[in-house]
C-alpha cells in the first residue's frame, strides 16, 4: 500500500509552540499506550472490541447488514434511526459525508436510496411532533439502536414511533418494518424485539458506544442510506494494519495526532477546535466531539472539543480565533481533492469584482482559504495540525474513523485517564429521574 493512499498528518504548524524534543518525549508513553492497549492490561480493558474489529467483521454479517438494508430499501421511502450519542452520531457522520447534500430535494420517483432522518436524539416535542406528521406521507421504516433500551430520549421517541408505525400499518407489517440493534441477551429492547420478533443485529458487549461506528450500531443505519459499507469497511482495516506496522511515532499518525495534542495541552492548549472547509463533515465533528469529550473529559482533566465548519462560520467565530485568549488550538481537515466540477461564470459588467476567478474552480478558491486562514491563524497565535485524506468516499472515511478512534485511545492513556468510561454521563440523569417522580 503507497502511502500517498493514506491519510496523512501534517503538525509542522505547531513548531513555534511546541518542539519536535516536547513531541518525541512522548514517545516512551505512547509506546506504553499502545502496548497496554495490545495486550488488554490498562484502564477499561474490557473495552476494546473495537482495536481490530475492522479486520474481524465476519463477511456473513456484512452479507445480513447488507441484505438487510435492500429489503427495507425496496419498501421504504424514509428510513427512522432512533439513538442517541454512540448510536446515532457515527452512522450520521458517514451518512451526511458521503450522501448528495440534496438528495431530499429529489422528486420521490428519481430517489434510489432512503432518505434518512433521525429520532430519539433529543427531547423536543415540536421535533417529533412534526416528525410523526412527515411520516403521515411516507412509507417508512425503523432502526432502533439501543444497548439497554431504557434511555430516556431514544425510548421516548421508539415509544412514539412504535405507536405511530402500527397504527399506520397492521401490526405483522410493522413489525417487518423495524430492526433492532441491541444487547445480544438483556434489556428492554432485547425483551421487546424478541415478543414482537424484530430482525435484530448485536451491539457486542466489549465496544462502547462512541466507538461502535464499525459495528451494526452504524454499518446497518450506514447501509440503509445506500452506502457501500464494504468500501467503508476496507478503509478501516487499511489504517488498523498501517497503524499497527508504523512503530517510530512521526510515522504513525495516530500516535503523533495523540502526543502532539497532549503537548499542546501541557503548553495550555486546553481548547480544540476541530475545523472543516468540506460543509459535509459537519456531522463527523459531532461525532468527534462525543469521542473525544466523553473519552477524555474526566478527573478534572481533558482537551474540550470545539467545531467550525470553515469558511462559514469565519464569518462568526473567526475573530475570537483569530484574535481570543491564546488557549485554543486548532486540528483542519482537509480534504485534497472534490467530487464534483464547478466552474466561477465570467459577468460582463464584472460588478462583484471576481472576474479574476472566472473559470476557476470553487475548490480552488476553498483551497486558497484554507491555506489563507492557516497562515493567518498561525500568524495569530494558533497551533494548527492538518489532517488529509485524498478524496471524500468510503474508503478514506473508514480510515479516517479508525484513525480518530486508534488516536483517541492513546491519547486518553497519555492524559491518565480510563477513555472507555464516561461515569459523569449518569449525573443528570439522577436528577432529572428525581424531578420526573420516576421511583
Amino acid at each position: 500500500m503507497l502511502l500517498k493512499e493514506m491519510l496523512k498528518i501534517n503538525v509542522e504548524n505547531c513548531a513555534n509552540f511546541v518542539s519536535f524534543n516536547d513531541i518525541q518525549s512522548f514517545s516512551p508513553a505512547v509506546l506504553h499506550a499502545n502496548e497496554i492497549l495490545e495486550n488488554k492490561t490498562g484502564l477499561g480493558k474490557d473495552y476494546l472490541g473495537w482495536l481490530h474489529l475492522p479486520s474481524s467483521i465476519p463477511e456473513d454479517l456484512i452479507d445480513q447488514i447488507q441484505f438487510a438494508a435492500e429489503k427495507m430499501a425496496e419498501k421504504s421511502e424514509v428510513v427512522v434511526v432512533v439513538g442517541i450519542g454512540g448510536s446515532y452520531l457515527g452512522a450520521r457522520a458517514v451518512i451526511d459525508a458521503l450522501s448528495d447534500n440534496f438528495h431530499y430535494l429529489k422528486p420521490k420517483e428519481n430517489r434510489v436510496t432512503p432518505i434518512v432522518v433521525y429520532a430519539g436524539n433529543n427531547l423536543g416535542e415540536d421535533y417529533h411532533y412534526d416528525l410523526l406528521k412527515a411520516l403521515d406521507k411516507y412509507d417508512y421504516s425503523i432502526i432502533v439502536i439501543s444497548k439497554s433500551g431504557t434511555t430516556t430520549e431514544p425510548a421516548i421517541g421508539f415509544r412514539l414511533l412504535k405507536n405511530h408505525i402500527e397504527a399506520k400499518y397492521s401490526v405483522p407489517d410493522a413489525r417487518s418494518r423495524i430492526i433492532a440493534i441491541t444487547d445480544k441477551s438483556k434489556g428492554a429492547l432485547r425483551k421487546v424485539a424478541g415478543n414482537e420478533r424484530y430482525k435484530t443485529f448485536v451491539i457486542p458487549d466489549d465496544v462502547g458506544g462512541r466507538y461502535s461506528v464499525l459495528t451494526p450500531v452504524g454499518l446497518m443505519p450506514i447501509a440503509a442510506a445506500g452506502i457501500n459499507i464494504r468500501q467503508f469497511i476496507n478503509g478501516a482495516v487499511e489504517m488498523e494494519k498501517f497503524l499497527s506496522a508504523q512503530t517510530d511515532l512521526f510515522a504513525n499518525p495516530a500516535n503523533l495526532y495523540a502526543a502532539t495534542r497532549n503537548a499542546l495541552y501541557r503548553k495550555g492548549g486546553v481548547i480544540e477546535i476541530l475545523a472543516t472547509y468540506t460543509p459535509s463533515l459537519n456531522y463527523l465533528i459531532e461525532w468527534w466531539k462525543q469521542l473525544y469529550g466523553e473519552s477524555e473529559g474526566k478527573e478534572h482533566k481533558g482537551i474540550f472539543p470545539a467545531g467550525v465548519t470553515f469558511t462559514t462560520d469565519l464569518h462568526s467565530m473567526g475573530q475570537l480565533v483569530q484574535e481570543g485568549a491564546r488557549n485554543i488550538f486548532e486540528t483542519v481537515i482537509k480534504v485534497e481533492t472534490s467530487n464534483s466540477t464547478l466552474l466561477i461564470p465570467e459577468s460582463s459588467d464584472n460588478a462583484d469584482d471576481l472576474n479574476y476567478l472566472a473559470g476557476k474552480k470553487m475548490s480552488y478558491v476553498n483551497e486558497k482559504a484554507l491555506e489563507g486562514t492557516l497562515m493567518a491563524h498561525v500568524d495569530g497565535g494558533v497551533p494548527n495540525i492538518v489532517i488529509t485524506i485524498p478524496e471524500l468516499n468510503a474508503r478514506y472515511l473508514g480510515q479516517m474513523v479508525y484513525f480518530f478512534e486508534k488516536a483517541c485511545a492513546v491519547s486518553g492513556y497519555l492524559l491518565g485517564v480510563n477513555p472507555f468510561n464516561q461515569p459523569g454521563v449518569e449525573a443528570y440523569k439522577k436528577n432529572m429521574f428525581r424531578l420526573l417522580g420516576k421511583k
